[in-house]
């Protein structure tokens, strides 16, 4: 068993593993053929981005980063077409736009749906509850919509192909497809499973915020985002560090479940790729 937590994302006819040092990703092309590309990660030695609280926020950003340019890359081998590197300022943009996007779809408009129905509903950890629940349905809605798309439904196959080949590292497995195979497409640490935990979060943590005017809990709900992914991201952590006990397999039970509506049996095609881009990732953290 590796004691590094590898984790990835799914691209397009393709996989990004993120390792200690690099981040390796492997996409089939229009001819069949893996294709591998691999980049260090600069700031990977640098201790502050390791510690608690800290790394949950820095994580995200990585996350959103790194995704963002190997979701470039995968497009362009998937579609065959000559590479186009964005540039840094390009893919900040790029990534503060989707932020500000997910912020606004997932914090301000349950916020402003309650505000519509505020004087019906006198007390004010009432309209908080009720601002989480809307919250957690959009978020489910989010995903039963994009899970419609055909397009997407591989990209969610790719995805569980990208969460078996890491259950079988941690499962100590030997990494071919025969043995890959059998392992569950949900997995602990999933950007699935975090987001669940965010949005569900938010509801004790903006409680004490409820009865203030709408200006200050409008600014509430942006300012604490970052707050609220790294606690997300501390208690994911440790509960994958100790999904062994009955308790923690309990809590963390809604946000398996959620992970059947990202994820999608893949075909041994896929979890080839998946295996492909987790080697490569070992590799270079082994070299």
């Amino acid at each position: 068993m590796s004691e590094w937590h590898y984790g990835g994302q799914a691209l397009l006819e393709g996989v990004m593993i993120r390792g200690r040092t690099a981040m390796a990703i492997a996409v089939r092309n229009p001819e069949g053929e893996i294709v591998l590309h691999d980049e260090q990660l600069p700031d990977a030695g640098k201790s502050w981005k390791t510690w608690p609280f800290f790394r949950g926020i820095f994580g995200l950003w990585d996350t959103l980063n790194l995704g963002m340019r190997a979701l470039n890359y995968s497009a362009n081998v998937a579609l065959g077409e000559s590479e186009y590197q964005v540039g840094p300022a390009q893919m900040a943009g790029v990534v503060a736009v989707s932020l500000v996007f997910a912020v606004a779809l997932f914090f301000v408009t349950p916020l402003l749906l309650v505000q519509l129905i505020r004087q019906n509903v006198a007390v004010p950890w009432v309209q908080v509850v009720l601002e989480g629940l809307i919250r957690i349905g959009i978020l489910l809605l989010y995903f039963v919509a994009v899970s419609q798309m055909r397009d997407i439904q591989r990209v969610f196959a790719y995805h569980g192909a990208e969460h078996k080949a890491v259950n079988a590292l941690e499962g100590g497995a030997e990494l071919d497809v025969a043995s890959v195979r059998p392992f569950p497409t949900a997995h602990t640490r999933c950007g699935t499973a975090f987001l669940l935990l965010v949005v569900a979060l938010s509801i004790p943590l903006f409680v004490p915020f409820g009865g203030l005017p709408f200006i200050w809990r409008l600014l509430s709900r942006i300012a604490l985002v970052p707050v609220l992914a790294s606690i997300s991201y501390e208690i994911m952590r440790l509960g994958a560090n100790h999904f062994e006990r009955p308790a923690v397999r309990l809590l963390l039970a809604p946000a398996l479940l959620l992970q059947r509506l990202s994820t999608r049996q893949p075909d041994d095609d896929m979890i080839e790729v998946a295996i492909a881009a987790l080697k490569r990732a070992v590799e270079l953290d082994t070299a």
